[in-house]
């Protein structure tokens, strides 16, 4: 499939909001709008491309940001964050992820970044072989606590 891959922009919203909502379930799609509108007025936070597919419809979605705290794996800072990356379920196993990550690359390359990470939920093979074909290396894997006080 041949898409166009593209910065997101404010007329993008309920797109955005929809890949972001399957993405991240547990956030309601308000919510969702709220945090976009908020990282459209932040640029330097966080940016989202997105994928067009050849009908003008958005198939893809990827979220990435700078990280300037400790970024597990990386030896550079700052660091790019694919804090996200989703694409339609018929579209998939067609290049679009591939080509979301490299808009992302691009991107973090122009900021003069040397490094990209991301991180997936240890059950998430699915995601774990995504990374993989998409040339990410695992560094660690964490298993992380908390108490209540």
């Amino acid at each position: 499939m041949t898409v166009r891959v593209r910065i997101a922009t404010a007329e993008d919203l309920d797109a955005w909001a929809g890949l972001r909502q399957r993405l991240w379930p547990e956030l309601s799609l308000e919510g969702h709008r709220d945090e976009i509108r908020e990282a459209l007025g932040e640029p330097d936070r966080l940016v989202a491309f997105l994928a067009i597919g050849p009908a003008g419809d958005v198939v893809g979605l990827a979220e990435a940001s700078l990280r300037s705290d400790y970024v597990n794996g990386c030896e550079t800072s700052p660091a790019a964050f694919l804090e996200g990356i989703i694409v339609d379920p018929a579209a998939r196993r067609s290049g679009i992820a591939v080509a979301l990550v490299a808009a992302v690359c691009g991107w973090a390359r122009a900021l003069g970044v040397r490094e990209i990470a991301s991180d997936a939920d240890l059950d998430n093979h699915a995601s774990h072989a995504l990374h993989a074909a998409l040339g990410f290396q695992e560094t660690e894997r964490v298993v992380y606590f908390r108490k209540v006080l």
